[in-house]
C-alpha cells in the first residue's frame, strides 16, 4: 500500500526526532541505524526510504535538536531584563538536569569530539547550532553589538566545555563542582 505524502513526511519526522534523542545520549557513531529506527518504532528497511546516508540524517537530527535548544532557552528568556535573560540562559543550560538527560540537551556538548571529524555539511550545521546560542546569548547583554558577541562567543564556549566535562568525570562532586563553577563565572558582574 502507498503512503500518503503526508504520512511518509510525519514518519520522516519521527525519525529525525528519534535520532536527534539517540545521537545526544549514546553518540553519532555508537547509534547504528538499526538503534534509530527503533527508536522511531520502525524497521531498518525503511530508513533509505527517506534518507540517503546516515551523515544526511545526522546534519537534520542535529539542525533539530539545535532548534528545540534554541528555542527552549529563547522561551525562558522572554520576559526577563537582559542580565536576567543571561542568568536564566546560563542556570538552565548549566543545569544537573541538562547534564543529567543528554538526549534532550546540547548536540554540542553531547558529540563534541565526533562533529570535530564530521562531514562539512554536518560542522555547517553545528557552527549554525553554535551561531544560534551566540545570538541567543549576544541578545542578553547590554553595551555594543560586537562586544557582546565577543562575550558571547566565551560564555557559549565555556557552557558547552562545562557540561561536556561534568559528564566525563567520574566524580559527582566534581562533577557538580564544574558546573556550578563555570555558572558563578558567567554571571559573576
Amino acid at each position: 500500500m502507498k503512503r500518503s505524502k503526508q504520512e511518509t513526511a510525519e514518519t520522516r519526522e519521527r525519525i529525525v526526532e528519534a535520532a536527534a534523542a539517540e545521537f545526544r545520549k549514546n553518540g553519532i557513531d555508537r547509534t547504528g541505524l538499526n538503534d534509530l529506527m527503533a527508536a522511531a518504532g520502525l524497521t531498518h528497511g525503511g530508513f533509505y526510504r527517506h534518507f540517503h546516508t546516515k551523515n544526511d540524517l545526522v546534519a537534520e537530527a542535529s539542525a533539530l535538536a539545535f532548534h528545540t535548544l534554541a528555542t527552549h532557552l529563547a522561551e525562558l528568556v522572554t520576559l526577563k531584563s537582559r542580565q536576567d535573560g543571561a542568568e536564566v540562559v546560563t542556570a538552565e543550560y548549566l543545569s544537573a538536569k541538562h547534564r543529567d538527560h543528554p538526549e534532550t540537551g546540547c548536540f554540542l556538548a553531547a558529540n563534541a569530539s565526533e562533529l570535530a571529524r564530521a562531514d562539512v555539511s554536518i560542522r555547517d550545521v553545528a557552527t549554525e547550532g553554535f551561531l544560534r546560542l551566540v545570538d541567543l546569548v549576544a541578545a542578553q547583554y547590554d553595551g555594543r553589538k560586537d562586544a557582546a558577541k565577543r562575550r558571547a562567543i566565551v560564555a557559549v564556549s565555556t557552557m558547552i566545555g562545562a557540561l561536556a566535562l561534568s559528564r566525563i568525570v567520574t566524580d559527582p562532586d566534581l562533577s557538580d563542582e564544574i558546573l556550578a563553577q563555570a555558572e558563578k563565572e558567567l554571571t559573576a558582574g
